[in-house]
């Protein structure tokens, strides 16, 4: 599929949800926190939030047909980018717990797809007016992350008891700050954004194998997590299409609360 407005990108993502929903599959998470954060993100541009909200259109269409792109590649076992392979690739493992699986997304998303829209969006010196805007979709993502960790509490009971004892367990577990990690992405759009074609092809294949990497470190934490990750497992919901439906939602929950 190929998104040419933001639109398509929120119609795309709803398809892959129900999708996912029919097939219990778990792809279907990810694809149901991004579809909130667009929503999100759309809501902003009709409210003149930002400063350029045709540009911020245009930027999050590339965005979301670099996620497309890895999707249908990977569906189509024609490859795509390591880091969403190994993503995708975790779907079927039935010791990755809910959070591993949005956080891999995430992590693909951001520490490879989001530079790459960025500096795509706005060539050379033209980057530089897009950090504002760039930078206000941290508290847009923040809001709806956090609807979506408590959502996933509601299926995940005993990651629910470690984020009451530890606040926000979830994150630490993981080790992946996604604030920082959009910092980083914004250093590395400036960087894409100046390069001539066989450097930018350069840093994106390094960008690449560091998001690989992490995905890596995230699908299998090694020390005390390792237990703490299997206790999670064990206590929260096999239900795929349930936990799908849950978190989609995740949104009005939070609202309704």
């Amino acid at each position: 599929m190929a998104a040419e407005n933001i639109d398509d990108v929120i119609d795309g993502l709803a398809a892959i949800v129900r999708d996912a929903d029919r097939a219990g599959d778990r792809a279907g998470y990810f694809a149901a926190l991004y579809r909130q954060v667009t929503v999100e993100v759309r809501n902003a541009i009709r409210g003149g939030r930002f400063d350029d909200g045709a540009r911020m259109d245009r930027f999050d269409t590339l965005f979301g047909n670099r996620y497309f792109d890895a999707y249908d590649a990977w569906r189509r076992d024609q490859g795509g980018p390591r880091c969403w392979r190994e993503t995708f690739g975790l779907l079927r493992a039935g010791d990755t717990i809910i959070v591993q699986h949005l956080v891999l997304g995430v992590n693909a998303h951001i520490n490879l797809d989001l530079a790459i829209a960025a500096a795509r969006t706005s060539p050379g010196e033209a980057i530089h007016a897009l950090r504002r805007d760039f930078m206000l979709i941290n508290d847009i993502l923040a809001r709806v992350v956090l609807a979506v960790q408590d959502a996933v509490g509601d299926v995940s009971p005993f990651l629910r008891l470690l984020d009451q004892v530890g606040g926000r367990t979830d994150e630490r577990i993981l080790d992946f700050n996604i604030r920082q990690s959009r910092q980083e992405a914004w250093y590395n759009a400036v960087l894409l954004a100046g390069q001539d074609d066989a450097e930018r092809e350069e840093t994106i294949e390094r960008l690449d194998v560091r998001a690989t990497v992490l995905a890596r470190l995230i699908a299998r934490p090694g020390g005390l997590v390792r237990p703490a990750v299997e206790l999670i497992r064990r206590s929260e919901s096999d239900d795929v299409q349930a936990v799908i439906t849950h978190l989609d939602h995740a949104m009005e929950q939070r609202s309704a609360r």
